[in-house]
């Protein structure tokens, strides 16, 4: 499984605060029916509006889930991570 983050913003202007704050159980739902699993969701002060965590065995799945938030009116710009541990482990012939 991979290990994705993803910087999250609203499209257009909300209505109703309540129905994007509870978006994030159906989001679950579905990203677990793709055989992944939201980690996390925060919302974020500063330049973006949400930072997402998520798990997705490839990257078409994760395209996937991505496409189901955006769905819900939310530009998502994903990206995959790695642990720093991981990161020194494939660094550590250089």
């Amino acid at each position: 499984m991979g290990t994705y983050m993803a910087l999250v913003d609203v499209r257009d202007t909300v209505q109703n605060v309540q129905k994007l704050a509870s978006v994030w159980g159906d989001v679950r739902n579905e990203i677990h029916d793709l055989d992944g699993e939201l980690l996390d969701a925060y919302a974020v002060l500063g330049e973006h509006d949400y930072l997402v965590l998520f798990e997705a065995p490839n990257r078409e799945q994760a395209l996937k889930m991505s496409l189901v938030v955006e769905r819900r009116g939310l530009d998502m710009q994903t990206m995959e991570i790695i642990p720093v541990e991981r990161f020194g482990e494939l660094v550590e012939d250089f």
